[in-house]
């Protein structure tokens, strides 16, 4: 989340109530979550396992919970517990609203869009020229929707992610970290009915140009969804993945979570997704291998009663 304006690290100190080391007269641009962070951005890091990732990262500036040493340039921002520091930040700076009418007067519709009875459109969003929206949808504050796009009945733009900050020595073990990305979907896109796309966490969740959904289709926080895509019914695609152009997912594929998929990948229907695949090739199977030679696997498992019989005589 960029803020509508730099704000200075002093004040942001002053504000969180923590302690300032490094430099003092930086000035924060946004923050973000580790894998999307950017210079001038501001991140926080609750665990010791991930100090050195945070204080490494692009961000300049890091909430910790200990001190610890600061690259020239950089500041850090001790205080009791990082993750309280973060939800304060996100609600000073993207504040709850409340909704009064069903389509706010902060959002902005382009010239030709058609919206159905029942829409429901959030603060600050903007939808472009030439769009239809069907009945039922919910478009949440602050997404970004394009030229020329459909979205079918029933589908939600800007639901929350789910993320959660975990500690297994307090009561309640998972604490929800407040969404404040936004949807971002581009010129000509078609999405299905009933399919939900999380905000980001921090940053954006983007949907390509030209990209087609179908019904039923989950896409989960941070995801960069590129162009020309097509994804059939339920389809899931778990948070932070990146997937290239011309990328085809056939019915109720699973991707995992912080992985890539290259350009012009095809994974067949009902496969299952745990880790990167190449761009150009062809997959099948949980978990997602080469098509041509999990076609063959499959063949010779057919075959092992086959075997055994002659194996045992």
């Amino acid at each position: 989340m960029k803020f509508p304006s730099p704000v200075a690290v002093q004040w942001i100190a002053d504000f969180l109530g923590a302690e300032l080391i490094g430099n003092e007269n930086g000035i924060v641009t946004g923050i973000n979550e580790i894998h999307k962070v950017e210079r001038g951005d501001l991140v926080f890091v609750d665990h010791p396992k991930y100090y050195d990732k945070c204080i490494q990262s692009a961000a300049t500036f890091i909430i910790i919970n200990k001190k610890a040493n600061c690259p020239e340039g950089k500041a850090l921002l001790v205080c009791e517990s990082p993750f309280e520091a973060y939800l304060k930040i996100v609600r000073h700076f993207r504040p709850f609203e409340p909704a009064t009418k069903s389509i706010s007067s902060s959002a902005t519709i382009g010239e030709g869009t058609y919206m159905y009875p029942n829409v429901f459109v959030g603060h600050h969003v903007s939808i472009g020229k030439n769009c239809f929206i069907h009945p039922h949808v919910t478009i949440l504050d602050h997404c970004i929707i394009g030229d020329s796009v459909i979205i079918q009945a029933g589908t939600v733009i800007g639901s929350d992610a789910f993320y959660y900050n975990t500690k297994k020595d307090r009561d309640v073990w998972y604490k929800k970290m407040e969404s404040c990305g936004r949807v971002i979907i581009e010129d000509h896109v078609e999405i299905g009915a009933n399919c939900t796309i999380d905000r980001g966490v921090s940053h954006d969740t983007l949907i390509g140009r030209g990209t087609k959904i179908d019904n039923l289709v989950h896409i989960g926080h941070d995801t960069v969804l590129g162009k020309n895509c097509l994804l059939a019914a339920q389809v899931g695609i778990a948070g932070a993945v990146d997937i290239g152009n011309g990328v085809i997912l056939w019915g109720q594929v699973g991707v995992s979570k912080t992985l890539t998929i290259g350009d012009n990948a095809v994974v067949y229907a009902q496969s299952g997704v745990p880790a990167s695949l190449e761009a150009g090739k062809t997959y099948f199977g949980s978990p997602a291998e080469d098509a041509s030679v999990k076609k063959r696997e499959l063949v010779w498992i057919k075959r092992i009663p086959e075997l055994w019989k002659k194996v045992m005589g």
